[in-house]
């Protein structure tokens, strides 16, 4: 059962590939989060800040341990020096334990929120947008990404927040000791901010180039696997294993770029770590010798800049993860860009009957020509109007414009005199209803697949709909309603699964019923046993039948035949079949009556 509708354009960078947030609404993106969590996120800087403060006594202390030696200090006053830099070490730990805490958990909570907006943004999407997409992208998007986002938050960020904090402290204590080595210092530690720089112009678009190559691959593989049986039927294994290992090599060859960058960052910055301890100590001496500082501060502020070597560390090798992570958060948040349904009719109106029409309507994919080639048709409420016609006539195309899954290139669709499109997700469901041949069965109990139609349905309403649709092995499952479906519990075949997809449509009641072969999937028996079972069930509503047994098409009140992507014939199945045209070769060749068609080929199939 499908039913969405087209919102605002997106911006794909490739057409129909979902959006990528640029940094700008990720940066907004990040400081809305924190905003929905100010206090945690504040109490988790102020003990991260006191954390860093309480590691600066070390050096500082053992400076003045030097200094009360040299001067002939005695043993007491050592003593307790160093007792402050054990209490200083033991505030540092329990202050950066607690700190990691506070993160941790604003990490998490931050994290259920994006995963619950993304799951909010991925219902939004209209059923066309995810089929041009691909549900591999959609796919990696919700796992990886939002995981490896996750793990910014609740692991990476405050490490490298953590990290920032202390190496800022470090710095202006060693400021604060003597300006001339803080500025000494500072000067040696240029390298890191040159090894860096040329590492960040780089890596965010290899990261995203390899978050890209990820859902490729994912793509494919979910591809060959859904389609395994079409795969062996249409020996099309050696192709799809090709597909598979060209994907893979992308994969490698963005990974092995996001490694390059890597193997040049790291040793320069290794390398970086040690000039600045030797300019200090170099300088110090030097001033030491002129009596300009003592030795304490010399000894402090090399300590200091060693130390700083850790902070920076923890940052620098965090970057990778920042970048990766980043470039995930865009991607996740790149949803809120894509197109969606409006939660109320966009044109301020609510339809005045239930009468569909189809105006002057062309359409056309992404790739290819026009498949609807002007097509105006009026469905008038009740009625049971059969659709048939060769395969790539444009019926399917034609039912998706029906229910709001794609908008028309120009003329319009309307129902009571609202274009479809603009139909809020709930009024949609109330007057249209696709059914296709294609099916999903839900994890969870056959009442969970059927609650999703009708939220308030009771047991006794559940089992009629089942019945109604000729889902006779309902009754015999081992759990009734309560029996659990998909891997590890029952599995159904494909007629059980597409009687449970009709069963929906009958829970859902809607004014407007499209049937896409939705019993392509049914033996004939059951198929035509089930199509009763709905016609009585349905009778007095409308119901468009994308008819493939021209059986259906004789039931029907009106049959519209289409051709090249036009309504080439319209009226009741007796009056067609009396004008002689193509309906009349289609069902005399249904019928085992060799003709040919009056175009002057062979008939097709409905």
């Amino acid at each position: 059962m499908t039913s969405s509708r087209r919102g605002r354009a997106a911006v794909p960078s490739v057409p129909g590939q979902l959006p990528v947030a640029d940094r700008h609404q990720v940066r907004r993106a990040a400081v809305h989060l924190i905003r929905q969590d100010t206090g945690a996120f504040a109490t988790m800087i102020a003990f991260n800040a006191l954390a860093a403060a309480a590691g600066l006594t070390g050096p500082w202390l053992l400076g003045r341990i030097i200094n009360t030696v040299r001067d002939g200090g005695g043993v007491d006053a050592v003593d307790r020096l160093a007792l402050g830099i054990l209490a200083g070490a033991l505030a540092q730990l329990l202050l950066a334990r607690h700190a990691r805490y506070l993160a941790h958990r604003f990490g998490e909570r931050t994290l259920a929120r994006i995963r619950e907006q993304f799951v909010d943004r991925a219902l939004a999407l209209p059923a066309s947008v995810v089929e041009r997409a691909g549900a591999g992208d959609l796919t990696a998007r919700g796992t990886t990404d939002v995981a490896t986002a996750g793990q910014m938050l609740r692991d990476t960020g405050p490490d490298v927040f953590v990290a920032a904090v202390q190496a800022v402290f470090i710095l202006a204590a060693v400021f604060l000791l003597d300006p001339l080595l803080g500025a000494c210092g500072v000067l040696g530690l240029t390298g890191i901010w040159f090894a860096t720089r040329w590492y960040l112009r780089r890596a965010r678009s290899a990261y995203l180039d390899q978050g890209a190559a990820h859902s490729a691959l994912a793509e494919v593989l979910a591809a060959t696997a859904s389609g395994a049986r079409t795969v062996d039927a249409l020996r099309l294994r050696e192709r799809r294993i090709a597909d598979s290992e060209a994907e893979i090599e992308r994969c490698v060859a963005a990974q092995d770029r996001t490694l390059f960058l890597r193997s040049v960052l790291f040793p320069s910055i290794d390398i970086s770590y040690a000039i600045p301890v030797v300019a200090v100590l170099f300088l110090g001496g030097v001033l030491h010798h002129q009596g300009s500082v003592s030795l304490g501060t010399v000894v402090a502020a090399a300590l200091y800049l060693q130390q700083l070597s850790q902070p920076l560390d923890t940052i620098l090798q965090q970057v990778e993860r920042v970048q990766s992570s980043g470039a995930s958060f865009a991607r996740v948040e790149g949803l809120a860009a894509a197109p969606k349904g409006p939660s109320e009719p966009s044109s301020g109106s609510t339809p005045e009957g239930d009468r569909i029409e189809v105006r002057e309507v062309r359409f056309a994919y992404d790739t290819g020509g026009d498949v609807l080639r002007g097509v105006s048709l009026s469905v008038r409420p009740g009625e049971r109007l059969a659709v048939v016609g060769p395969s790539g006539a444009g019926k399917s195309t034609l039912s998706r414009l029906l229910a709001g899954i794609d908008t028309p290139d120009t003329g319009t669709v309307t129902v009571g005199g609202v274009p479809i499109a603009d139909l809020s997700p709930g009024r949609l469901r109330q007057q249209v209803v696709l059914v296709t041949q294609e099916h999903h069965v839900f994890l969870g109990t056959v009442r969970d697949n059927l609650l999703i139609a009708a939220e308030s349905a009771t047991d006794a309403e559940l089992e009629a709909a089942l019945t109604a649709v000729g889902a006779d092995w309902s009754v015999a499952l081992p759990a009734g309603l309560d029996t659990e479906l998909g891997p590890g519990g029952h599995r159904l075949h494909g007629a059980q699964a597409q009687q449970l997809a009709l069963a929906r449509v009958v829970l859902a009641d809607p004014h407007t019923v499209i049937l896409d072969e939705a019993t392509a999937l049914l033996d004939p028996t059951t198929a035509r046993h089930t199509e009763r079972a709905l016609a009585a069930v349905l009778r007095g509503r409308t119901v468009i039948a994308i008819a493939h047994r021209l059986q259906t098409a004789h039931d029907a009140d009106r049959v519209a035949v289409m051709r090249d992507g036009r309504v080439t014939e319209l009226g009741p199945h007796e009056e067609l079949v009396e004008a002689d045209g193509a309906y009349a070769a289609l069902w005399h060749s249904w019928h085992g009556e060799p003709r040919r068609s009056p175009h002057g080929d062979e008939p097709g199939g409905a």
